[in-house]
C-alpha cells in the first residue's frame, strides 16, 4: 500500500512547487523545521552522492526521483492541515 501511495504522489508532483512556496512562507510551521528542510533540500542538490550513479541512465534517475519524493512526502506529513487540504494531499 505504501508503494502505491508513493506512485500516486508522483502523479501529483506538479503541485509541489506552489506547495513548497506556501510551506516555507506559512507561519504555522516552526522556523527550525523550515531551516531543516531547506538544509536537506540544499544538501541533496549540492552533494553529488548518489546511491546509483547517474551514468546508468534509467536506474540513476530512479534513485534521484525516489529521494525527492521521500523528502516531499515528509514535508507534506509535517505541513498543517490547511496546506494539505489546499493542495489535496492526504496521507495517513
Amino acid at each position: 500500500m505504501r508503494f502505491l501511495r508513493r506512485i500516486r504522489f508522483l502523479f501529483k508532483i506538479h503541485k509541489s512547487v506552489p506547495f513548497l512556496k506556501d510551506f516555507f512562507l506559512t507561519s504555522e510551521i516552526k522556523i527550525t523545521t523550515k531551516v531543516l528542510f531547506l538544509v536537506i533540500i540544499t544538501g541533496y542538490f549540492v552533494f553529488p552522492f548518489d546511491l546509483i550513479p547517474d551514468f546508468l541512465v534509467v536506474f540513476g534517475l530512479v534513485d534521484d526521483v525516489a529521494i525527492a519524493i521521500l523528502i516531499l512526502q515528509q514535508m507534506v506529513k509535517i505541513a498543517p492541515s490547511s496546506l494539505k487540504e489546499k493542495y489535496n494531499f492526504q496521507f495517513k
